[in-house]
């Protein structure tokens, strides 16, 4: 018998192998790029928390001590009223922060269609698009007018 038949055979060694270098190269992301964000609904605590902190270090003299009482008063109302909603329903956040994604990918792709179309000009023979050839420097550029008119931007 072979050497290799003699060995136990482990059917999580593939496993166990992956898990080992994802381990290590999480470690070496949090190393170089620091934590990885939190879930939105903690990030949205973290920023309550900067901004009611750097409300209340802003001691000026030209607010009084009642303005300053003032202030503080609204930072606890604004934590009162925002912490049961972050703790009854931490996956809104997460909901709201993807669709904020998605509204933001659907309008860079309505603007890079829209600008590609600006740029190619209809070839007058055969109706094909090509792109423009006139240089950008060129005073005779039309599109150095500024704006015709209104134009429909249709986001289908």
């Amino acid at each position: 018998m072979s050497e290799a038949t003699d060995r136990p055979v482990d059917g999580d060694a593939w496993a166990d192998a992956c898990a080992e270098d994802l381990a290590s190269e999480q470690a070496r992301r949090r190393a170089r790029y620091g934590p990885p964000p939190g879930s939105a609904a903690e990030e949205l605590r973290k920023l309550v928390d900067a901004v009611a902190d750097k409300v209340s270090s802003l001691q000026t003299p030209l607010l009084g001590v009642a303005a300053q009482g003032a202030v503080q008063q609204a930072i606890r109302q604004a934590r009162s009223a925002v912490e049961p909603v972050i703790e009854r329903n931490p996956q809104v956040f997460d909901h709201l922060a993807a669709a904020g994604s998605e509204l933001l990918a659907a309008y860079r792709s309505a603007v890079e269609g829209q600008e590609s179309r600006w740029t190619r000009t209809t070839d007058g023979a055969s109706g094909a698009s090509r792109p423009a050839e006139k240089p950008a420097d060129d005073p005779a550029d039309p599109r150095d007018e500024g704006p015709s008119g209104t134009e429909r931007i249709d986001l289908d």
